[in-house]
């Protein structure tokens, strides 16, 4: 399909653009080098340095060049995500985009409006001639769903700008001022096996929704992982039970929608194994009745055979499941409804008889992050596990004062007729390291409805597109009589 009857048609059309060129995270390269292409069409200054971040140059239209530079901001790399089903393969195949009523989608994968759509609108900014704007620095950064690895590397020496325009967020009509900062944390666990091999059962946690670890850690979404450890305790009660591997969630920072554990047990037991799993279904069910209420427990017999972790390991492995932190610690005491911190246990791997378990943490006070990290760090010596952290980024901090602020929300209510938010949000923004990096500029982010990000349900309101785009023209085109 094209994007030909959607409208801004040319924001549209360069997302079409980007959805057809491979981009997950780790493999940018091509989406880099074909926003470079784009800027050298444009006859416009471009810079992609070592991490494959883009900075493209834009003078000011005529009458604008007293204005202060703006920054536009947004990162290329999407979360790729599939449907159990799909053998989609995000390496190579073009997305299937699918128009349903007002809202943009992929068949069967993430979209990747998160943050494409950003990059998109600022493609059409730079290519547009008729728009009147301040100099524009566009920034299109690498490695922002794992760690926020490109911006992490970004020399603030390409950057002259002192006002900066975040285009990640995902709520039209809320402008962010601040946001949480965060860190990887990987505990790892070597076990031991036993010699002899048993045949194997495969136990599954799924049916859960899922989510952005950060937007919709306040929703009470159930983790995969975490059930799967709960049910791995109430086994340990009923019946005795071998455990072969781990495996769970596909993303770091997205709430893990499945769990899998393979067991082995003797096959007289087979009818307390499966009550145990009915038992625990009925309760996650109703613990769970809103927000996911088609969890799941399966049990299937495998064709092959494998060695089991020895007793000492399993019990190990299981207390870690049953005490590692996950979903929200504190709750701002400043901003109603924040989550000031959080941890999500977001991925669970078996190689060999190395079990690892990967952690997203969040919060805007940095206290509460070193708190978390220390107690994963506890709890790993305490089970003879190893922790390790990367991928730390810093928390933006809020300023009362913000001009930028203050004119996009005046636009945004006269261009639209509905009144504007200004919140803090518990998810990880680029700007916290721009902050760092560019000193004290004014920043904001904002963006279009998108829902259900980081997963294959993923979609982008159209007409909030539009709306959001003709917010970002108009606030160029005011920031002179307003900033000068």
């Amino acid at each position: 399909m094209t994007m030909d009857n959607l409208s801004p048609k040319n924001v549209f059309k360069h997302f079409e653009t980007l959805s057809h060129v491979p981009h997950c995270s780790h493999d940018e390269k091509r989406i880099s080098d074909t926003l470079v292409d784009f800027a050298n069409k444009l006859s416009l200054d471009v810079i992609q340095d070592e991490a494959y971040n883009v900075i493209i140059k834009k003078p000011a239209s005529k009458g604008y060049e007293t204005a202060p530079t703006v920054i536009l901001q947004g990162h290329m790399d999407m979360v790729c995500a599939k449907t159990k089903e799909s053998d989609f393969d995000f390496s190579k195949d073009p997305l299937k985009l699918e128009v349903t009523g007002n809202y943009l989608s992929a068949k069967d994968t993430t979209l990747g409006a998160d943050n494409g759509i950003a990059v998109a609108m600022i493609m059409a900014i730079l290519e547009d001639e008729t728009l009147k704007h301040p100099p524009i620095e566009a920034l299109i950064t690498v490695g922002e769903e794992v760690g926020m690895l490109g911006v992490s590397k970004l020399n603030p020496k390409h950057l002259n700008g002192s006002i900066l325009i975040n285009i990640d967020a995902e709520d039209e009509g809320v402008f962010f001022a601040s946001c949480a900062g965060g860190a990887r944390n990987l505990l790892n666990f070597e076990a031991t096996r036993q010699n002899e091999k048993h045949p194997v059962y495969t136990l599954t946690v799924e049916g859960l929704k899922g989510g952005h670890s950060g937007m919709e850690i306040d929703k009470g979404r159930a983790n995969a992982i975490h059930l799967l450890g709960r049910v791995l305790d109430a086994l340990e009660g009923e019946v005795s039970f071998n455990l072969h591997s781990l495996l769970g969630g596909e993303k770091m920072n997205a709430i893990p929608k499945f769990a899998h554990a393979d067991i082995s047990f003797e096959a007289g037991d087979r009818s307390k194994v499966e009550a145990t799993l009915l038992s625990m279904e009925t309760a996650f069910k109703e613990e769970y009745e809103a927000t996911d209420n088609a969890i799941a427990l399966a049990l299937s017999k495998t064709s092959h055979a494998s060695h089991p972790f020895d007793k000492v390991s399993k019990e190990r492995l299981i207390s870690i499941l049953r005490l590692m932190p996950t979903g929200i610690n504190t709750l701002s005491h400043d901003i109603e409804g924040l989550v000031e911190s959080s941890n999500n246990l977001g991925v669970m791997t078996t190689k060999a008889t190395t079990v690892t378990l990967e952690s997203a943490i969040r919060s805007s006070k940095r206290t509460h992050k070193t708190e978390l990290l220390n107690r994963m760090d506890h709890i790993a010596r305490a089970f003879n596990a190893t922790t390790s952290i990367s991928a730390a980024y810093p928390e933006w901090a809020y300023k009362k004062d913000s001009p930028i602020r203050d004119l996009m929300r005046r636009t945004y209510e006269t261009l639209t007729g509905k009144k504007s938010k200004v919140e803090a949000i518990h998810a990880g923004l680029e700007c916290g390291f721009l902050q760092e990096k560019l000193g004290d500029i004014d920043i904001i982010a904002f963006g279009p409805n998108i829902v259900d990000v980081h997963t294959p349900d993923e979609k982008l309101d159209i007409p909030s597109t539009k709306r959001s785009y003709d917010l970002l023209k108009e606030t160029l085109k005011n920031i002179p009589k307003d900033f000068q």
